[in-house]
């Protein structure tokens, strides 16, 4: 009889799915979490993504969003010498030692708050961006409203505990996902170790809190975090073969178990999932034409690669495309969006949208090409 149960079940645990019983595996120590897929935004794993938890320094990746929108509208320079307060100076926690009145890059600044979760740092970009540290935090919050954030407010840009400053993973994952849009943040966190003031009798040496970038294939970034109240947390992407997962991992009890269940959050999407692209970023999608154009046919292109995720060994799907135009005013530079390209599968459901864009900058033709193109369409008959 006995011989017979073990049978049974070891049939049931061969004939049981095998992402089934990794998916119970995953996670079993933090408060909340989840894998994502970023290309699609696919959620590929989640455990309490909605549940509201304090989340350390992770909190600055939402202070780096509006630091990388500064820097691309010109309002700062990588190179520009930031005035330390004393208000930022006085930051407690992780830092990196900035005295008032000392003048540091604002790329040193970024270096020190992305690899060493520098709380006088972010303050002291907070300070420069907002004006004062308390309406870069009301910027934090608008544009937690503007990315459709139901479950997080925040109180102080560095993380430190405070009442009512929380997010969930499932938003954490939305900022992490919003801050990857700005790729120039890679080259910050994908760095292990640096100085800053290099070369200066005040240097300082950063090791990345992020150890997975050193010990996970093809980890790159992005946020570590810890205070009494968070737990260890942490928000890691990496890419292998083209496809780049997300993980949020929120409340671990410790720093070994945070990176153990990451890597392995991680590992599961590898290992079950891949990306199938449909349309490659650049590629041509189709042509319109524009009235009074210096370009009679006009190329119109993808922003990035159409990709859909799939889980490995499944058949290749066929999906339909429907591209929407929604504005040829000129002048148009390539890279403005004019549109979207729609991906529906067989039942005509959404599957993916990307920016559209024209592959080369289009202007209003002058008037004597317009009048030539006239003349020339009379001559052959084409212009009534």
């Amino acid at each position: 009889m006995l011989k017979k149960m073990s049978l049974c079940l070891l049939i049931a645990l061969i004939l049981l799915p095998k992402n089934t019983l990794a998916e119970d595996n995953l996670l079993l120590n933090a408060k909340s979490g989840l894998l994502m897929e970023i290309s699609s935004g696919t959620i590929i794993y989640e455990k309490n993504i909605h549940e509201r938890v304090a989340v350390a320094s992770m909190t600055k990746m939402m202070g780096m969003i509006l630091v990388m929108e500064a820097l691309e509208s010109g309002q700062l320079k990588l190179d520009e010498k930031v005035v330390v307060s004393k208000n930022a100076s006085s930051m407690g926690g992780s830092q990196i030692w900035l005295s008032e009145g000392e003048q540091i890059s604002v790329n040193d600044l970024i270096k020190g708050i992305m690899m060493a979760s520098a709380n006088d740092g972010i303050v002291c970009l907070a300070e420069r961006v907002g004006g004062t540290e308390e309406k870069f935090v009301a910027m934090m919050n608008n544009k937690a409203k503007e990315l459709g954030l139901n479950d997080t407010h925040f109180v102080n840009p560095t993380g430190l505990d405070e009442d009512n400053h929380y997010s969930s993973a499932h938003d954490m994952a939305i900022i992490a996902k919003e801050l990857l849009n700005h790729e120039n943040i890679l080259n910050y966190t994908s760095i292990y170790e640096d100085y800053l003031r290099k070369g200066t009798s005040n240097e300082y040496w950063l090791v990345n809190t992020n150890k997975l970038i050193k010990t996970y294939n093809g980890a790159d970034g992005l946020k570590t975090g810890f205070t009494d109240n968070a737990g260890y947390c942490m928000a890691v992407t990496a890419k292998r073969d083209g496809m780049r997962l997300l993980a949020i991992v929120l409340g671990e009890e410790n720093g070994k178990v945070r990176n153990q269940e990451t890597g392995e959050l991680l590992d599961y999407g590898f290992r079950l999932y891949e990306l199938e692209r449909i349309k490659k970023k650049g590629e041509i999608l189709g042509t319109t034409t524009i009235d009074k154009a210096n370009i009679k046919e006009i190329n119109l292109i993808a922003t990035r690669d159409v990709t859909v995720l799939k889980k490995k060994g499944e058949d290749t799907k066929t999906y339909k495309s429907d591209l929407k135009i929604s504005n040829l005013r000129l002048p148009i530079n390539s890279g403005e969006e004019i549109g979207r390209l729609y991906v529906l599968d067989n039942l005509g459901n959404k599957i993916d949208d990307v920016s559209v864009t024209v592959l080369e900058d289009i202007k209003k033709d002058t008037f004597w090409n317009i009048l030539k193109k006239v003349i020339l369409n009379v001559i052959k008959g084409e212009f009534v």
